[in-house]
């Protein structure tokens, strides 16, 4: 059997090193322990060892290529003995989920089964979270079907399969992390032209088990008895077999019948009383638990920060600890521009394109920026240089379901208010989903986050480095101001709160620069001027 060896984990944060020199040869055999390759990382010299007594059959790499952790290094021909003695045993050594792409691994002559190993999936994203399987152990997927959501600290990425086949393993369970260059999924690749198969129904994709010597019977909600595999996840089935129960003869109330967790715990409280004592102490605790929230006992709940939630942590953390900030605030009076937007709004939406205030603000903002570019750069970590940027990419914070994105807009100033409009537009659908691309959310110059929204009128918001500047952007009221001629009056009115980098911007500066800005949203006909 063939069997590519995953390098490991060989030192905190390192992703990849360069591969030194081999001390085997293609074809040369080797002994379990027998030093196979020199790789040189940013710390050391490391020395990687055979995991196992073979022939190697493949080096991925040539002497000077940067070999990547747990991506494939090379490929050894297992002796027979090995194999058979631990057929499915991965050595310590290799990556933590310790399963290697397999290829003639002794099943049928017209299929090979084959890990897929999850690919960089964003500039410096080593790690990602499961969010959920859209597949089963079992399942028969088609090449480009969705496999699994996973959660960067960055966005909502969906895996597609890369061949089509049948899923063998899911290498992670839901709420694990997955690591970038390690094994997600394997799949038994079918060789065959697809015409041999018998053909799926149209439109569907089978959700029972394939099993060689029968064909899958039709899903079903009741509980299967004698019948195709039950739906349920690796961890369910570990406790099934522990307790040694039948999944099909359990009814499963997640989708599409799957057993869950819950299931399976339910099943156990009604067994008799001679179970086994584990089961016993969980019906113990369960009781406990039960009886403690009958009292009023709360409990704490206590989960993981991770992905866009994580990245928000330590953005902000690095941000309120290594920026000087200050805060600017004024009451801007957007009566006018109210008008002005009821009169195109039926024009924009004649093209498909929904309205609001932001594209004016952005428009606005990109227009007082070209007269201020201060508020436009960036400073290096030292504070010793300070960078223009050539365009205004304005950032936009969305309060998205698996957390806070700040997607932006590139090159706002040589944008109309119509493509702005349908740009707002986009990025908000996208980001609301958490399937934001990682070009709209990298290079960003200037941010505006939109509490009004929400409702909130006031805010201090935190700088979103390695920007300068950002404007907190409060919801509009109907509020009565005197006029020119001492009149009480109704105005519609935004409050605007700034908060600048002190090493960089000064309040005179700010304070210019803001009512410039105000003044093309106060009187909207003085931006036709100079608009592009």
């Amino acid at each position: 059997m063939k069997q590519d060896f995953i390098l490991p984990d060989i030192g905190e944060g390192i992703v990849e090193c360069e591969l030194v020199e081999w001390l085997v040869a293609e074809g040369d055999r080797i002994e379990e322990d027998q030093p196979v390759a020199d790789v040189m990382t940013d710390k050391a010299l490391v020395q990687i060892p055979a995991p196992f007594a073979g022939r190697i059959t493949k080096l991925y790499y040539r002497q000077g290529e940067t070999a990547k952790v747990h991506a494939p290094l090379f490929e050894v021909e297992i002796d027979g003995k090995a194999v058979a003695a631990e057929p499915e045993a991965a050595p310590a050594s290799l990556a933590p989920t310790g399963c290697p792409a397999v290829e003639g691994s002794g099943d049928a002559d017209d299929s090979a089964e084959e890990a897929f190993i999850l690919p960089d999936i964003g500039e410096g994203i080593v790690e990602c979270e499961v969010v959920e399987w859209l597949v089963t152990e079992g399942e028969r997927v088609e090449e480009d079907q969705p496999v699994v959501d996973l959660m960067t600290d960055k966005a909502l990425v969906q895996i597609p399969a890369h061949k089509a086949g049948v899923i063998t393993r899911l290498h992670y369970q839901q709420g694990e992390v997955a690591r970038v260059h390690s094994p997600l999924f394997s799949l038994r690749v079918e060789n065959k032209p697809a015409t041999a198969k018998p053909p799926a129904a149209a439109g569907t994709v089978s959700t029972q088990a394939a099993t060689p010597a029968a064909s899958p019977s039709p899903p079903s909600q009741s509980p299967r008895v004698g019948g195709g595999k039950a739906l349920a996840s690796p961890a369910v089935r570990r406790i099934a077999r522990e307790h040694q129960l039948d999944l099909s003869r359990i009814e499963g109330s997640g989708r599409d019948g799957r057993v869950l967790k819950e299931d399976l715990l339910r099943h156990l409280g009604e067994l008799p009383p001679s179970v086994p004592e584990r089961v016993v102490a969980a019906q113990a605790d369960s009781a406990m638990a039960k009886v403690k929230a009958e009292a009023g006992e709360a409990q704490v709940r206590v989960e993981p920060i991770r992905g866009v939630r994580a990245a928000m942590a330590r953005q902000m953390t690095l941000a309120a600890s290594t920026i000087p900030h200050f805060t600017y605030g004024d009451e801007f009076d957007v009566t006018e521009l109210l008008a002005v937007r009821e009169q195109l709004k039926p024009r924009a939406e004649a093209q498909g394109v929904r309205l609001t205030l932001m594209p004016f603000i952005m428009k606005a903002l990109a227009m007082a920026v070209a007269q201020y570019p201060i508020l436009n750069s960036r400073v290096n970590a030292d504070c010793t240089e300070i960078s223009y940027l050539p365009h205004c990419n304005i950032g936009m914070a969305v309060d998205s379901k698996v957390g806070l994105l700040v997607p932006n807009i590139k090159r706002v100033e040589s944008l109309n208010l119509l493509q702005i409009a349908a740009e707002v537009q986009r990025i908000t659908e996208a980001a609301r989903e958490g399937r934001v691309s990682q070009k709209d959310l990298q290079g960003g110059t200037i941010s505006i986050s939109n509490i009004g929204a929400l409702g909130g009128t006031y805010a201090v918001p935190v700088i979103n480095a390695p920007e300068v500047a950002i404007v907190a952007l409060g919801k509009t009221r109907r509020l009565p101001r005197f006029n020119e001629a001492g009149e009480v009056v109704a105005r519609s009115l935004m409050n605007v709160s700034w908060s600048g980098d002190h090493r960089v911007i000064d309040g005179g500066t700010i304070a210019r620069f803001s009512a410039l800005w105000q003044s093309y949203l106060e009187h909207p006909s003085s931006m036709l001027l100079e608009l592009s």
